[in-house]
């Protein structure tokens, strides 16, 4: 079976230590996928209380760090049932 995703989240920013260096990844990664032929939404996490554009189909996690490194948001999407890059 497979699985197209045409609307990726890229989740960017964050709120540890890294976030620079995550905004500037996570930029990086909107450009790569945009010119890939993706419909991508760019989402700065400010807290842990955060929503997805309606109608994303996957998440790519850019986040650096605590939150973004550590599983917490990887467990909130997995509850969420929203497919993600990276390990669980």
């Amino acid at each position: 079976m497979v699985v197209e995703y045409k609307n990726i989240a890229v989740l960017m920013g964050g709120f540890s230590s890294e976030r620079e260096v995550s905004l500037r990844s996570g930029a990086a990664v909107c450009g790569g996928l945009e010119r890939a032929g993706y419909r991508v939404s760019a989402c700065d996490i400010t807290s842990r209380t955060w929503e997805l554009p309606g109608g994303t189909d996957a998440a790519f996690i850019a986040l650096h760090g605590t939150y973004g490194e550590d599983g917490e948001l990887q467990a909130e999407l997995e509850k969420r049932g929203v497919p993600y890059t990276g390990s669980g």
